[in-house]
């Protein structure tokens, strides 16, 4: 049967699909509306299946916040060409306009909203078997309450943040929203931080303080047999400086058995207090850069100031409550 003009808009309009999608699935379904729907959402489907082990490392990233509420979201997809179109960015848009209506608590109640009289993932699933390209709604964030301000960085959306005061400061918001943006606070403040992330940073403290204690202990070594340390701090260096002549094999043997002998005193010598009072600062050293009230602030007037300090000079009553970040970048 014909297909007409005016029903291939009308189906293009529902569902966002291309003009030859929508024309192929109305001939396929003979003019039923329904059934060419169930054809595309299919189409979305078997696409999605097929490159399920795909990495989604490109998308949009959106952020609004309306009465009260704040979210963003992040749709997913493989290449930044699909990324930038204007039909993955609405879809990015109306998913989150949805979401903001529905005050959605969590990603599984954003896929289950009706966009355009399908859910959010079919919506989804649909515009993948458009691209071709895998798909994804991730990053759903939310924050309630009043003094909310929102930021898309450089309006690329591909990095957003919401931060929250306990009064009105548009202009302080604004500026705390792209602190977090720009130096990726992990909370904050110290008494904030989970206690997963502080132990493994404390382990991780350790281990690379008892390693820089022994390499100093085995250049010392290296040092006091007149070798220069640089020639021979590793194998693959040995090895070179020998073919350049700058080694003889009499050093090189001598290194290696100095470098092994030392490692095993220089274990055998740490002293745990003072490994344990150096990763303790370290540790601190860690909370100070990443928690947003202990950052340096970033867009003052030129003074040094942590975040605290800077927003105690805008008002004294002024506080964070909360913030939130995503960002599809590798960091």
């Amino acid at each position: 049967m014909a297909i007409s003009i005016e029903d291939i808009k009308k189906l293009r309009t529902m569902t966002g699909a291309g003009l030859a999608d929508v024309k192929k699935a109305l001939t396929e379904a003979e003019g039923d509306f329904d059934k060419a729907k169930e054809l595309l959402r299919e189409r979305g489907l078997a696409i999605a299946a097929k490159r399920s082990d795909r990495e989604t490392s490109n998308g949009c990233v959106l952020v609004k916040s309306v009465d009260g509420f704040a979210a963003m979201i992040a749709l997913k997809c493989e290449t930044d060409f699909v990324a930038n179109g204007a039909d993955f960015i609405a879809l990015t848009q109306s998913i989150l306009d949805a979401a903001i209506a529905a005050k959605a608590k969590d990603i599984e109640a954003v896929k289950a909203l009706d966009i355009n009289g399908q859910s959010a993932q079919d919506a989804v699933t649909q515009r993948s078997g458009i691209t071709g390209e895998k798909m994804e709604l991730d990053g759903y964030l939310t924050l309630e309450g009043d003094n909310i301000e929102v930021y898309d960085h450089m309006g690329k959306h591909i990095l957003c943040t919401m931060v929250q005061t306990n009064k009105p400061a548009s202009e302080a918001g604004h500026k705390l929203a792209m602190q977090v943006a720009a130096m990726k606070p992990v909370a904050l403040d110290a008494q904030s931080v989970d206690q997963k992330i502080l132990d493994e940073e404390y382990k991780t403290a350790v281990e690379k303080t008892k390693l820089e204690q022994v390499e100093k202990f085995v250049e010392m070594k290296i040092k006091k047999a007149g070798i220069n340390p640089n020639l021979v701090d590793s194998e693959d260096h040995i090895e070179s400086n020998m073919a350049k002549g700058w080694l003889t094999k009499e050093q090189a043997d001598e290194a290696r058995k100095i470098i092994a002998d030392a490692k095993v005193e220089g274990e055998a010598q740490l002293k745990m207090p003072m490994i344990e009072n150096i990763a303790k600062g370290r540790v601190q050293k860690f909370l100070k850069e990443n928690c947003l009230v202990d950052q340096e602030f970033q867009f003052g007037d030129g003074d040094k100031a942590t975040v605290a300090q800077w927003v105690a000079q805008q008002d004294k009553e002024l506080k964070i409550v909360a913030f939130k970040r995503f960002t599809l970048v590798a960091e």
